[in-house]
């Protein structure tokens, strides 16, 4: 199947074009800026050169337009005809609780998913708005939501409630939810795969770092802890996101610098995180070339940012009662191998030892530990848009059976 991935964000989508049957990237591309002039769309299709559009794309209807037309197109498409587009397969950051598994996007479930805006009110209407402009221009596409908190949702009740009354939980769901769903399945299952070992019988840690971060505890291939919450705001050290920390500092710095709730909220997840301690930058590639410098604040991020890692490995690996596999995935765990180095340091004695070496070879997919490593760590690619393709392939062709 031909199946088109769309992750819509409020002011852009990214999106490929794969070829579930050879697992073939035909085309991918961006459209940043939506709502502007100025907007631009970037489109790599298959075996021909990049191209730049410029133009005024105000709204997600028009996003979806312009790369239907670019996929057409007869110098830089890669189809004909929009039928051959075979289905739709959404990103979609929140299902709640009602949701552990992708589905077919009908009428009940937009109406869920709206539902859900409260729990997700950054990523969920953009996901919806991308849902309803593939549907204006694919009305006989069959959609599918693909959700980041999927995954999670064979979590124990003891890793998903949180200490506060139960009511709480039962009124609004306040609950653990956690994200990067997709990413975590991918990598834990291409561990199995490269092991050469039963998924359902490893126990593997995998650690998601980029601009965002979260590290999963998956036990026989079930998702039994992971680092983010109710928000992805919970857990780890991120670009610029606080990760965990004490809920009174909340109330306590409102009421010193008079911040109402918005303010708050974006201090907490814009201006916090890696670029609030280091006052650098949210990027750990520059953050390194300010540690090699000297700068003190710079080291300090780094060093707050891999003890947060560090910490959460090590409880998980008590939560799980030992480890197989530790995976790095993401921007940061996929090429920062000072990263990798700080985390697995002094890890002997729950069975991590890093290869040096081995660490410092760029190279997809590989096995860096030690050759006497009792659980092996890997750096692997994730690839949560081929995720969502054969989620979607596998649900159409299930419908297609009934």
């Amino acid at each position: 199947m031909k199946i088109l991935v769309l992750n819509s964000g409020s002011s852009s989508i990214k999106y490929q074009f794969i070829d579930t049957g050879n697992r073939e990237v035909l085309a991918k591309g961006q459209i940043e800026r939506i709502g502007m002039s100025s907007a631009v769309l970037t489109h790599i299709p298959k075996g021909k050169e990049k191209i730049k559009i410029v133009g005024e794309i105000l709204d997600h209807t028009i996003a979806i337009e312009y790369v239907l037309a670019v996929l057409l197109s007869p110098n830089h498409g890669v189809i004909k005809d929009k039928t051959e587009i075979d289905a739709v397969g959404h990103r979609v950051v929140h299902g709640g609780e009602d949701f552990s598994d992708s589905v077919l996007i009908t009428n009940k479930v937009m109406e869920v998913l709206k539902e859900n805006i409260e729990l997700a009110p950054l990523h969920n209407p953009a996901n919806i708005k991308g849902i309803k402009a593939a549907q204006s221009h694919l009305p006989n596409t069959p959609q599918i939501g693909v959700f980041d908190t999927a995954f999670h949702a064979k979590m124990p009740s003891y890793a998903y409630l949180y200490g506060i009354p139960y009511e709480l939980y039962r009124r609004y769901k306040i609950r653990r939810y956690g994200f990067h769903g997709t990413s975590h399945r991918f990598v834990s299952k291409k561990a199995a795969e490269l092991l050469g070992k039963p998924y359902e019988e490893l126990k593997i840690i995998t650690a998601h770092l980029g601009n965002g971060g979260s590290l999963a505890a998956i036990d026989k291939g079930v998702s039994v802890d992971t680092s983010m919450g109710f928000t992805p705001l919970e857990g780890l050290l991120m670009g610029t996101r606080s990760g965990d920390l004490d809920p009174s500092i909340i109330t306590y710095v409102m009421g010193k610098e008079g911040l109402d709730v918005r303010e708050m909220n974006a201090l907490l997840n814009k201006h916090s995180g890696l670029i609030g301690v280091s006052g650098e930058s949210s990027d750990m590639r520059e953050l390194e070339e300010a540690v090699a410098e000297g700068d003190r604040r710079a080291k300090m991020a780094f060093d707050l940012f891999t003890y947060r890692i560090k910490k959460y490995v090590g409880a998980y690996i008590a939560a799980m009662g030992g480890l197989d596999v530790l995976v790095f995935t993401g921007g940061i765990g996929e090429n920062s191998i000072e990263v990798r180095k700080a985390v697995c340091s002094n890890m002997e004695y729950l069975g991590l030892e890093l290869d040096l070496e081995k660490n410092k070879i760029v190279r997809e997919d590989m096995d860096i530990a030690a050759k006497n490593s009792k659980a092996r760590i890997l750096r692997i690619s994730t690839n949560e848009e081929l995720v969502i393709a054969l989620d979607t392939e596998k649900i159409v062709r299930e419908h297609l059976e009934k």
